[in-house]
């Protein structure tokens, strides 16, 4: 059976068994009322201890027409800085990928930094500095660390003061901390939506001024989303509301892995911002859908299996090919995309009865690298001074006490960090390194699943992400979510730090005690939880291909 939902240049392809799973939800979100509470903005719709929250986060709603002020807004900012074309984006979380998604579909250069990885920030530093504009557009460690850090570079590259000040445009709720600071540095300023957050504010100011400022017409991105946004009150012929429906029935049931896999949709980073989506808004008190983004419809890890609901970007539905049989498949323009999917995650999460707009498992982690960074001998001493359980050339493998269970080899370690993850769940691979000098780790996420095809039975789905990034992704479902993940971290030896101006510690440090404090955190909530240490970042990372082929 297959019913395809089509509007607003939106096409929603439902497919097998998720037809009937979904249709009885969805007949009840219609006989709700659903689609029309959601779109008058009715905060009650995920209960009444959600309400208050939820009433100050559903803009998201209009912004598809108010984000149509953004050029007014960006005018004297962005004539100010004429000329600085290099931009660079400070921030994390959803602003930061789905800037990275717009400006990667229009061709247009932008740097986004939200990590905390010393070669990967110096990289960006060793651009051209005097085309620089650096975006922040948050106030985590993150964002902070880079423009304390790019501060001191214009300083050593001749700018004064205020030339210096004018290199940083700011983009902040009115009133914030944040938008003091930047008012009292005499940083340019944009304010962002008062009642948008930062999960659902892909067509929000955080987003869209970054890529704007880098060339991206912004307008049309808009105009995508306004003819898809007419269809949003629809009780039927609604893709979002469908696609909504699918998404709340498998997180319900026994399919709670979302596998994503792209297939020509020209959509390049859309699968990641998905994810931050899907695993932030609904991996929450002990449930949630995992988000698996894998490489292809012909990567390992796309088969069919028993808890695995799949999904399919940029197909349609008469294609022939790979990825064919996936339960959903999805395909339309950009803009209509990010309003497509944070309307039906937030009716999913209706569905399945959890807040899509809070983080209550994020803090912890973040509590646990402060303390770590407060700490007497600071957190480099506190994660070095453990011995390793296994040391193998350019690998060390950390782990608690028998967790290997004789393990004498890195293969063999690999194996049977495989064999434990818990039945129904999921490997995690965690990379503290740097997206663009060590992007050889993300290749370790298709080695292991094919590992897993036969170290196991019937093998676990495993993620990837880049840390710091995945906090403010995955990280929630990982503590907040179902507790059946495993986790493998990974972590590498710096060669050339970076301090940052005005904190007691560098870039080396803060990115180890994030790792670490996330470990700390992971493992007391009972997760299994490994970490891998690279002596050398390129060897290991071989070695670590070369034990898994």
């Amino acid at each position: 059976m297959t019913s395809v939902v089509t509007a607003g240049g939106i096409s929603v392809t439902i497919r097998g068994a998720v037809v009937d799973e979904s249709e009885t939800v969805l007949d009840r979100l219609v006989s709700d009322g659903v689609p029309g509470s959601l779109t008058s903005r009715n905060a009650k719709l995920w209960g009444p201890d959600a309400a208050p929250l939820a009433a100050r986060r559903l803009g998201w709603l209009d912004l598809p027409e108010t984000s149509r002020s953004l050029r007014d807004r960006l005018a004297g900012p962005a004539g100010a800085a004429a000329g600085l074309d290099r931009i660079v984006l400070a921030a994390a979380g959803g602003a930061a990928l789905a800037a990275e998604a717009i400006c990667r579909k229009a061709g247009a250069e932008l740097t986004v930094l939200d990590t905390t990885d010393p070669h990967e920030v110096s990289g960006a530093l060793s651009g051209d500095l005097s085309r620089t504009l650096v975006v922040v557009a948050d106030d985590g460690v993150e964002a902070d660390s880079v423009r304390r850090v790019f501060g001191r570079a214009f300083s050593e590259a001749g700018l004064g003061g205020a030339e210096a000040a004018h290199r940083f445009l700011v983009v902040a709720d009115e009133g914030s901390d944040l938008a003091h600071a930047a008012e009292e540095a005499g940083h340019h300023l944009v304010l962002a939506e008062p009642d948008v957050g930062d999960r659902f504010g892909a067509l929000g100011a955080r987003s869209l001024v970054p890529a704007a400022l880098a060339g991206v017409d912004v307008d049309a991105l808009l105009d995508e989303a306004t003819g898809f946004a007419a269809t949003l009150r629809q009780p039927y012929e609604n893709p979002a509301l469908a696609l909504g429906a699918a998404l709340g029935s498998s997180a319900l049931g026994v399919r709670d892995k979302l596998v994503i896999a792209d297939h020509g949709s020209g959509l390049a980073g859309l699968a990641g911002w998905a994810e931050q989506l899907v695993a932030g808004a609904m991996g929450k008190d002990g449930r949630g859908l995992l988000p698996v983004v894998v490489e292809s419809a012909d990567a390992p890890g796309f088969e069919l299996a028993d808890d695995l609901r799949r999904v399919i970007l940029g197909r349609r539905p008469d294609e022939p090919g790979a990825g064919r049989e996936a339960g959903v498949s999805v395909a339309g323009p950009l803009g209509a995309q990010f309003l497509l999917w944070e309307y039906a995650v937030a009716v999913a999460s209706r569905v399945t009865g959890v807040n899509p707009f809070d983080a209550p498992d994020v803090r912890a982690s973040r509590e646990s690298t402060e303390a770590l960074l407060r700490s007497e001998e600071g957190a480099a001493p506190t994660v070095v001074r453990r011995p390793p359980e296994l040391v193998e050339d350019a690998v060390e493998v950390h782990a608690p006490e028998d967790a290997l269970r004789g393990a004498r080899t890195l293969g063999e370690a690999l194996e049977t960090i495989l064999a434990d993850v818990p039945g129904g769940g999921y490997l995690a691979v965690l990379a503290y390194l740097d997206r663009s000098g060590d992007a050889a780790a993300a290749a370790l996420r298709p080695l292991l699943a094919a590992r897993g095809g036969k170290v196991r039975r019937h093998p676990a789905p495993v993620t990837f992400g880049w840390g710091p990034r995945y906090l403010h992704t995955a990280g929630q479902y990982h503590k907040g979510g179902p507790p059946n993940g495993a986790f493998l971290q990974i972590t590498g030896a710096v060669t050339g730090d970076v301090p940052v101006p005005g904190r007691p510690y560098s870039l080396g440090e803060l990115q180890l005690a994030q790792a670490f404090g996330d470990l700390r955190v992971l493992r007391a909530l009972g997760r299994p939880a490994v970490r891998l240490h690279l002596r050398d970042r390129a060897a290991g990372l071989a070695q670590l291909a070369a034990a898994l082929a």
